[in-house]
This record gives C-alpha cells, sequence and structure tokens, in this order.
C-alpha cells in the first residue's frame, strides 16, 4: 500500500531526520529586532540540529510569541509539527510578516506552502533558485537535496550533499543526510553509510541521534547485537531520548524477544511527548505480526486510536496520529485476508482523513485526501478479486491527482494495477506496472519479486527476497513480508 507519509507535509518527515551542526556557515538572512525572539530562534534551531523536534516545537514557539512577525521562526515551527492542521497554521504565522522578510525566508515559506499541494516540481525548481541567491548556504543546498529525494532523484540528491559537505567542512547536517541516504534509499550502500555518519560524528561528537543512526547501519547490515550496543550507548548519551529505546525495540522485535520489545516502546513513548507518543504507538502493536498473531496486531492498533483519543496531545495531533495507526491496520487485515475487519478499520480512517480534509480547508489538500480514500477502496477491491472494480477506482485515483506538479503522482495508479496483476498471474504485465510505482515501499519490491518470481526470473526475484529478508527496518511491510521473504530467501 502507498506509504500514507508520502501525502502529509514532508515537514513532518523532516522533524524524523533533523540535522546536526557544529560549525559556523553562511546562512539564510535572518529577520527580527528582537532579541528575545532572535535568541529563542538559535536555541530552536539547535535543538532541532541535535534531534530534538518537540524541545525545538517549544522554542520557535517561544520565537513567535516574542515577534509575531518573525516569518524564519514560523517556517521552522511548521518543520517540527505533528500535524498537517499545526503546519498549515504555522504557515498562516509566516504569512503574517513575510512583506518585510528577507527574499530567502520568503522562498522558504512557498517552499512548504507548496507541500499542500503536493507540488514537488515547483519546489525543486524554488529550491534552485534559493541556491543560485545563496549559494554559500549549506542549509539552501540541503533544502535543494530534500526536493530532490521527493522526486526519488537519489543520485542528484547525493551529488548536492557532497558539494554541501566540500562547501562546509564540519557542518555535520551534510554528512549525516548523506549517510541516511546511503542507508535508505536505493542504491542502498551501507558502508559509505557508516562512513558518511561517523563524519559527523567527528564534526559533532555527543550528539546522541548520531549513534544511535550508527546502530541503524548495523541494524540494516544484519549486525543486530552491534546495532544493540550503540542504541544503548545514545541512552548513556541522552537518557531520556524517546528514539534509542524505540530502536532497541525494533532489534528486540527481530530477535522474537516480543516482551522485551513491547516494554522498549513503553520506555519510548514515556520519554516522547503526547504527540511524539501517539505515532510511536504502532510500532508495539507489530510485535503481534512477528509473533504471528494479526488479529491481535489489529486489536492493539484500534486500542490504539481509542487511547489517543484520550491523549493530551492536541486535537489536530491526534487525528494525524489516528490515520496512521489505522492505516496500519488496514495493510494488515488485507494481507491476511481479514476483510470485515479491513472494512471497519477502513470506514474508521476514512472519517478521520475526511475531518482532517475539512480541518485544512483547502480544496487541493481535500483532494488529496479524497485520492488517498480511493486508494484504498481501490487496494480493498483487488484484494477481493473485484478487479475490474479495482481497476476502476484506480483510474479516479489518477483523475483526482491530474493537476498535480508532481512526477510521482501516478504511482498510487501503478501499485494497484501492478497488483491486480499479480493476483491474476499476469507476471510480465505486474511487472510493467509495479516499475512505476513507489519502490521505497517495501511491499511493492515484495510483490515485485512474486512478479520476477512467477515470470521465470528467478535469480533476480531472490536477489530481491534477500534484500527484503534483512531489511530490518520497522515498519508495517517488514512486520508483514519478512517471515515469507526469509522462507524464499532460504530457497533460493
Amino acid at each position: 500500500m502507498s506509504n500514507n507519509t508520502r501525502f502529509l507535509p514532508v515537514a513532518l518527515l523532516l522533524a524524523a531526520a533533523p540535522f546536526a551542526a557544529s560549525a559556523a556557515v553562511h546562512e539564510i538572512p535572518v529577520t527580527t529586532n528582537n532579541a528575545e525572539a532572535r535568541l529563542a530562534f538559535d536555541a530552536g534551531q539547535a535543538a532541532l540540529d541535535r534531534g530534538d523536534g518537540a524541545q525545538a516545537n517549544e522554542l520557535f514557539r517561544t520565537a513567535v510569541a516574542a515577534d509575531p512577525d518573525f516569518t524564519y521562526a514560523w517556517v521552522n515551527l511548521s518543520n517540527v509539527t505533528f500535524s498537517t492542521e499545526e503546519f498549515n497554521a504555522a504557515l498562516k504565522g509566516a504569512e503574517r510578516g513575510a512583506a518585510k522578510a528577507s527574499d530567502g525566508e520568503r522562498m522558504l515559506l512557498q517552499f512548504n506552502q507548496l507541500f499542500l499541494t503536493n507540488n514537488f516540481g515547483a519546489q525543486l525548481d524554488l529550491a534552485k533558485q534559493l541556491v543560485d541567491k545563496y549559494p554559500d548556504s549549506p542549509r539552501a543546498r540541503l533544502l535543494l537535496a530534500g526536493a530532490h529525494v521527493a522526486l526519488n532523484q537519489f543520485a542528484e540528491q547525493r551529488a548536492e550533499l557532497e558539494k554541501t559537505i566540500a562547501l562546509a567542512p564540519g557542518f555535520s547536517p551534510a554528512p549525516f543526510t548523506l549517510a541516511t541516504s546511503w542507508l535508505f534509499n536505493q542504491p542502498t550502500d551501507f558502508a559509505k553509510a557508516e562512513k558518511y555518519y561517523r563524519l559527523a560524528v567527528a564534526d559533532s561528537p555527543g550528539t546522541d541521534m548520531y549513534y544511535w543512526a550508527l546502530g541503524d547501519v548495523y541494524r540494516g547490515s544484519n549486525r543486530l547485537e552491534d546495532a544493540r550496543r550503540y542504541y544503548q550507548l545514545a541512552l548513556q548519551l541522552d537518557p531520556k531520548d524517546p528514539t534509542a529505546p524505540v530502536k532497541l525495540g525494533h532489534v528486540n522485535s527481530f530477535l522474537g524477544r516480543f516482551d522485551e520489545a513491547r516494554a522498549n516502546y513503553d520506555a519510548g513513548m514515556k520519554a516522547a511527548s503526547p504527540a511524539t507518543a501517539a505515532f510511536l504507538g504502532p510500532f508495539k502493536s507489530l510485535t503481534w505480526v512477528y509473533a504471528g498473531d494479526p488479529q491481535a496486531a489489529i486489536r492493539s492498533l484500534e486500542d490504539l486510536v481509542r487511547d489517543i483519543d484520550a491523549s493530551s496531545a492536541g486535537a489536530d495531533q491526534k487525528l494525524n496520529a489516528q490515520v496512521a495507526a489505522l492505516t496500519n491496520a488496514a495493510q494488515i487485515a488485507l494481507h491476511f485476508g481479514l476483510y470485515d475487519d479491513a472494512d471497519r478499520v477502513l470506514a474508521a480512517r476514512t472519517k478521520r482523513s475526511l475531518d482532517n480534509a475539512k480541518s485544512v480547508g483547502t480544496d487541493a489538500f481535500s483532494k488529496i485526501q479524497e485520492s488517498q480514500v480511493v486508494f484504498w477502496d481501490a487496494m480493498v477491491a483487488a484484494y477481493r478479486g473485484d478487479y475490474r472494480a479495482a481497476s476502476a477506482l484506480a483510474r479516479r485515483n489518477a483523475d483526482l491527482v491530474a493537476g498535480e506538479n508532481n512526477a510521482r503522482k501516478l504511482e498510487p495508479y501503478h501499485e494497484v494495477l501492478g497488483f491486480v496483476e499479480l493476483r491474476r498471474k499476469s507476471f510480465k504485465k505486474a511487472i510493467a506496472e509495479l516499475q512505476l510505482a513507489d519502490q521505497t515501499q517495501l511491499h511493492n519490491r515484495y510483490w515485485m519479486a512474486q512478479a520476477l518470481e512467477g515470470a521465470g526470473r528467478k535469480e533476480e526475484a531472490m536477489t530481491l527476497y534477500r534484500e527484503i529478508s534483512v531489511n530490518n527496518f520497522n515498519t508495517v511491510d517488514f512486520a508483514l513480508v519478512r517471515a515469507e521473504a526469509l522462507k524464499k530467501a532460504a530457497q533460493g
């Protein structure tokens, strides 16, 4: 299934992979005459740089309270929000003082506004203009690298990050981001990921985020005990870090230590803010998938939705976290053929998704949410074997996104058609469609492996099965296909 976070503001994703800097750099001009606001802004940037999104959120709020016309602070606040509504509200705040902001600040505002329309092509153009105007700003170049990522242009992203490293030696965000690219994006290279993470550590020693990132390298290369050691070191550096215990939970999930994993996840959620904890909850639910009890996982996710309602997170934050949890539940139900559960979960998801659209209140965002609802209806039809309805709904999804300036807008359409052809055992057609689907999604790569195997291309299929089986990054996709991929890999 298409990753729901693709259709949330990418600024929410930036909060999950923040930057850490230790060196003075040429910055995009910052416009405020309020000393208190500037002090809070600088402290917020430092918090964001070391990976503390919750603290950054508080500090940027302090900055805009001191200077309500502080456009840059509002934009940075939008980068550490936990809901589309909160993101949109921060951008509206940024508009207030935009007329007297610097050109760079206005361009940053425009860039983030384009998230609400999935206008990734315009974002890339704007990021290039920002770099042209501020060629010595590594943060401008990081934004350009991020714009390439939104379009799956990973070679271009990496080239831009190499330029940034050369431009600003000692500016640790650049090697950190490049390492993350080699770790997660195709083609992956764990040796390069480790090299650049260690460069970031050398630039900013003592930043706990860098140590658990190194743990991720070892987890990705299936060195689980080494990964555990680095996660524990990160916790030593910051005992209040909510991320390291969650990552320990991932390792214990893969090792079958489910009680330990659940305790790890509880510790991470306890250390996190209410908004962050709401998004961490599904990881605990996935332990039941790994344990072979998908119905328990679905019940856990539905319980989580109710728990989120009772939490102290903001109403809009609750809504976004509930959509994420219900999306996971739907994927689990469909994968295991639990169609009554899928219908119930998706009905709840649709209501919250449309409530989210009403809250944001723009036609473009409403259309994005509607396209996601239609996508899920198409997947339900495909799983149930109603391929004509699934194909028609896929076309409806494509029509809804037709106006987007986004080179990836048809990936969900091709995903549905590829899955339909796979179920029909039309393997060559399935391969052709799945090649045009989102290849960053593990389930699409798993379906591709199945299609390749069915088409008699066993060696290619086995290569994919082996890669998938040791992916070791905890998503609902991995929880669903890990055991199957390990079995296939062993047979090859």
